[in-house]
């Protein structure tokens, strides 16, 4: 270990130790690697980003520990009409601060992640109004039929209007231009745990809140929640007892974990898939050593890609068995996912090389290839042995690896030609991912993380009937078209499905979630 990463990691675990000191029986200390980037429930679609505010903010609709829909902020639900459903919200519920939860909180907030800077959008792209109909029900109406409405809301965090106009808060952080607000930093809301301090990317500490409405199953008082970047020092710390739990835990570390006597490895599959995407709208890629013209249009470029990349290799060396390779975008648990579909194209790099040349790249090219190193399981040895497999072919990846809080920015704003991106449809359900990442970019929030406009009008044409179909033996008909058509287009090169895993003290009782939401009030500590 370097000398700059030993004094980071002394300093770690200096702050950990006087954690520990102030921390009482039922305090977790949680620690992963890397930290939630705003407080703003609607500043980053991102699981980390809403696994943490979903402790401090409460949806209408949210989900049990199975994954179903649970009622939160909405006590029910039922549709009205094929294009309107009604919400009768909870009574008595009151934000941190005090202020009773009304239908205009719910009006303010659907608005608020409709709009400029909002990451949500996508969850709001098919409705057309959210109206009061009195102090506790509101009615959606959606532009067309839409089934599975409660599941697409069902990460979207209701806010306070009065305390967001007090504290000038009405418009989302916009984490792509770097702008902030009290969001940010401050948070006011319904949910089971309060924020009491905040240190962006040194800790941040929440609080039981004792005014919850509901029911908190855990005994947890208090969460303190520390970012540790470096692997060793995380695992450092959860085998010595300075943290509780802590995640991911290395692939090569799940041993040494379990044989610890104060620890254990928690797993599971989860549900994100990792894929890479490319630029196929610009006339000439932003970081590549191709002039006037755009490789990444030539479907023979983006399959000869695929082709060279060894994702057995990745399985084995880099996840170490902890992956599922894919050639989906969604994989198992996701409605939608068949195993007949789900079979890759072959490991060649014989009919890459051909592929490249017949596309007029028989010596490669070069180009830049963005990837964060704190946000998937080892994302960046992902992208390492990417490159070496593309160096097979003659392609010279110019890899550009950095910490998630300056990748995301970068990369949603699509200033990128080649870059990582990891997925979970936040309904369980392919529709998501379609809409979200294989349909044709447009300003109303469809394609919203489609960051390389990939685009076939067929697929939105049956990403938009599958939103609609009620009945399920057509609409999965159709989302094995959309499927196959994507993946003869070679719209993205799919990697894997990760494995979750979780270190966790053995004085702790959690509940793992398939989605990788770690949730505050399912957390119990003995003393």
């Amino acid at each position: 270990m370097s000398l700059k990463k030993s004094m980071v990691a002394a300093a770690v675990l200096s702050v950990l130790a006087a954690t520990s000191l102030m921390a009482g029986a039922q305090t977790i200390r949680i620690a992963n690697q890397g930290d939630a980037l705003s407080l703003d429930p609607h500043s980053l679609n991102e699981t980390l980003q809403l696994s943490t505010t979903a402790n401090v903010y409460e949806m209408l609709v949210g989900r049990n520990k199975d994954l179903t829909l649970a009622p939160l902020l909405a006590t029910s639900w039922k549709q009205t009409s094929p294009t309107v459903w009604r919400f009768e919200l909870r009574k008595g519920v009151q934000f941190h601060d005090g202020t009773p939860f009304s239908a205009d909180d719910v009006v303010f907030s659907f608005k608020r992640a409709a709009g400029e800077g909002s990451d949500m959008q996508g969850n709001t792209t098919d409705i057309k109004e959210v109206r009061k109909v009195g102090d506790l029900a509101v009615e959606i109406e959606t532009r067309g039929p839409f089934p599975i409405l409660p599941d697409v809301i069902s990460q979207l965090m209701i806010m306070s209007k009065k305390w967001c106009e007090e504290n000038q808060a009405t418009r989302p952080v916009d984490r792509r231009k770097g702008i902030e607000n009290t969001a940010s930093f401050k948070a006011n809301g319904t949910g089971p745990f309060r924020v009491r301090e905040r240190q962006p990317n040194v800790r941040t500490v929440f609080v039981r809140n004792n005014n919850y409405w509901g029911k908190i199953e855990g005994n947890v008082q208090e969460v303190v929640f520390t970012p540790i970047a470096n692997p060793a020092t995380r695992v450092a710390a959860l085998i010595s007892g300075e943290v509780d739990v802590m995640e991911p835990v290395p692939v090569q570390d799940v041993a040494r974990v379990n044989a610890s006597p104060n620890a254990r490895v928690i797993a599971g599959p989860e549900l994100r898939t990792i894929f890479l995407g490319m630029d196929q709208k610009r006339d000439e890629l932003l970081y590549s050593s191709v002039k006037g013209k755009n490789p990444f249009k030539d479907k023979r470029v983006r399959q000869a890609f695929y082709q060279a990349i060894d994702i057995s290799g990745i399985q084995r060396t880099v996840m170490r068995g902890a992956s599922r390779p894919t050639a989906l975008l969604v994989g198992p648990g996701i409605n939608g996912w068949t195993a007949e579909q789900d079979k890759r194209l072959p490991y060649d790099v014989e009919a890459a090389k051909k592929l490249m040349a017949d596309a007029g790249y028989p010596n490669g090219f070069e180009v830049t290839m963005n990837c964060p190193n704190d946000r998937y399981v080892n994302d960046g040895q992902i992208c390492q042995s990417v490159a070496a497999s593309l160096a097979k072919i003659g392609v010279k990846i110019n890899l550009a690896a950095e910490t998630k809080g300056t990748y995301f920015p970068k990369v949603l704003r699509r200033d990128t030609s080649f870059y990582m991106l990891g997925w979970t449809p936040t309904t369980y359900d392919s529709h998501n991912a379609l809409s979200s990442l294989a349909a044709c970019v447009d300003d109303k929030g469809t394609g919203q993380f489609n960051l390389g406009a990939y685009c076939n009008p067929k697929v939105d044409e049956l990403t938009k009937k599958i939103q609609s179909e009620t009945d399920k033996t057509k609409r999965d008909a159709m989302i094995k078209e959309a499927f196959t058509i994507h993946a003869d287009d070679v719209g993205h090169l799919p990697l894997h499905q990760q494995s979750l895993a979780w270190g966790v003290s053995k004085k702790v009782e959690l509940t793992q979630l398939a989605d990788n939401w770690m949730m505050f009030k399912w957390m119990s500590i003995k003393p």
